[in-house]
């Protein structure tokens, strides 16, 4: 498997983060880690990696709904007047505890890939890799 070049993590919760840092991070699936507490750090993330460099610019965000400051849903509106070609080189999925119908609806107006449901996994990590990079995890 070819490592992402980039994973951003977007949760305002700390633990959460932490866990996942540690399982991408045992899993080997990307060359760089981002984290943001909320969407205008993430906007920040995205600004200063992917006008840097292509190969920081993550290639998949894991994206939180409910986060005090700037929301997930706050985000989508603010990415979405992101340069077209850094949009389409990024997925999104949602990963939240929020899968209200509402919040459901809101989020499939904008250009997301997916929803996951919290906690991140090794078995959720390795069907975002097959539905949206067409990888495999490596072999342990």
């Amino acid at each position: 498997m070819n490592k992402l070049p980039c994973i951003l993590l977007v949760d305002d919760d700390k633990t959460t983060n932490y866990l996942n840092q540690q399982l991408l991070n045992r899993l080997g699936v990307a060359e760089h880690l981002l984290v943001a507490l909320d969407g205008k750090g993430a906007l920040i993330q995205l600004e200063n990696h992917c006008a840097v460099s292509a190969a920081t610019c993550p290639s998949l965000v894991l994206l939180d709904v409910n986060m005090p400051g700037m929301n997930g849903i706050q985000f989508l509106e603010a990415y979405q007047q992101l340069p077209l070609a850094q949009q389409q080189a990024t997925v999104i999925v949602m990963l939240t505890t929020s899968l209200h119908p509402r919040d459901v609806e809101r989020v499939k107006q904008f250009p997301v890939a997916g929803f996951v449901s919290k906690p991140l996994t090794e078995g959720k990590v390795k069907e975002i890799l097959h539905t949206h990079f067409q990888q495999e995890l490596p072999a342990a």
